[in-house]
């Protein structure tokens, strides 16, 4: 949309306060008795869509704060990294994580429990934890305080 030569992006709300307001345009003029009657259906409508529109705000917001501390991009030597990210469920304890190391990314599903995220890599159970660069047992980590551990000599930092 441009507004005196300036681009303007609308929202999904912006839309859909655009749309009902050229709908309203295209309706014919309701009787006094009618006006009164749609303007109490219409507030209640909009009430109900402003409600929703806050609650898919808040739930965006809160999908995206990690309270596990997980969630994000963490970094090993050589390019080498481990990406966790929310799959959507509505428990919040599925993940998607992925492992680049040397060879390419590799997509893991992760189910998060009390001792850490569990894989299963190569027939291999795994689970991912949190400790520090000492942890990973890599020297290129050592210094780090910030880590998940994946398995011996494998870890991945941030910061």
């Amino acid at each position: 949309m441009r507004s005196f030569g300036k681009t303007v992006a609308l929202g999904s709300v912006g839309m859909a306060l655009a749309a009902s307001t050229l709908l309203a345009g295209c309706t014919p003029k309701p009787g006094p008795d009618e006006a009164a009657s749609s303007q109490s259906s219409e507030s209640a409508a909009m009430s109900i869509t402003a409600a929703e529109a806050a609650q898919h705000a808040v739930s965006s917001a809160m999908s995206s704060f990690d309270a596990t501390g997980y969630v994000g991009k963490w970094t090993g030597p050589e390019g080498t990294s481990l990406t966790i990210t929310p799959s959507g469920t509505p428990a919040g304890s599925e993940y998607e994580v992925v492992i680049q190391n040397l060879d390419g990314p590799r997509t893991f599903k992760g189910t998060l429990e009390g001792d850490g995220i569990h894989i299963t890599r190569d027939g291999a159970p795994l689970v991912i934890h949190k400790g520090n660069g000492a942890a990973t047992g890599m020297k290129w980590l050592a210094e780090k305080t910030d880590c998940l551990v994946v398995a011996a000599n494998e870890g991945y930092c941030k910061g």
